[in-house]
């Protein structure tokens, strides 16, 4: 029995000595990198669930790095009001006017003496009587059918972009028709007198521009004289207040 047990003893003490001799030298060695197991950090990032960029491929999980800029649309992606066309609105025809009713130079044998404004409602034309059998000859329109009228007068005043007050009377006839008219309406584009009015005499007519051109040629005021707004301004810098409008 001892001679079996002192074997045993004797390689214990081998085997102890031996491992305390490589503890001793493991010490001081360099150790191994700590490597984590990807099982270990797994129930971490499942806790970050749906988080921005983690994108989930099968049971593992892969880091999306985050983009610094937009992506740009490609050409056929963008849809910008400066690439598209603009839309074509609907546009309101307007009858064009005659070229007959322009301003133009033409012969006049008549007896007035020159400086005379002629208006001759029949034809729709104004005339400016000038020297040596010439007048200058605009297109206007006139009186509607149950506002003709004829005489002479002067002018008594000039007004640039004038404001217009329309008579007692003219209010109650188109109220009647069912178009209300305001009381005043302050001079400028939209203003019915237009750019220039020529105040006949101490009457309620007027020769004036207006902001319906096309109605140039027709019977379509209330007794006035209408003008293009280019063809009133025209006339009022070469007539003076005191001039003798003759309307036929």
């Amino acid at each position: 029995m001892k001679t079996f047990l002192f074997p045993l003893l004797g390689a214990a003490a081998v085997l102890a000595a031996t491992a305390t001799s490589s503890s001793a030298r493991d010490r001081y060695a360099d150790r191994p990198p700590v490597v984590v197991s990807p099982d270990l950090s797994a129930p971490w990032v499942l806790q970050l669930g749906h988080a921005p960029g983690i994108v989930r491929q099968g049971r593992q999980e892969m880091q999306r790095p985050q983009r610094r800029y937009q992506r740009q649309a490609q050409p056929a992606q963008l849809h910008t009001a400066a690439v598209q066309a603009p839309s074509k609105k609907r546009m309101v025809a307007r009858p064009q006017i005659n070229p007959i009713y322009l301003p133009q130079e033409v012969a006049y044998d008549g007896p007035h003496k020159p400086g005379t404004i002629v208006i001759d409602t029949t034809e729709n034309f104004l005339y400016l009587v000038e020297n040596n059998g010439k007048a200058r000859r605009y297109g206007v329109g006139t009186g509607k059918p149950g506002f003709e009228w004829a005489g002479k007068h002067k002018i008594s005043q000039k007004k640039v972009w004038p404001e217009w007050r329309p008579p007692a009377e003219m209010i109650t006839r188109e109220a009647a028709k069912g178009r209300y008219l305001p009381t005043y309406v302050a001079g400028g584009a939209e203003n019915p007198l237009g750019a220039r009015a020529l105040y006949l005499g101490s009457t309620l007519y007027r020769i004036h521009g207006t902001n319906q051109p096309w109605t140039i040629g027709g019977a379509v005021s209330s007794g006035c004289i209408r003008m293009r707004n280019e063809d009133v301004v025209d006339l009022y810098e070469r007539v003076n207040v005191g001039t003798t409008v003759v309307v036929i």
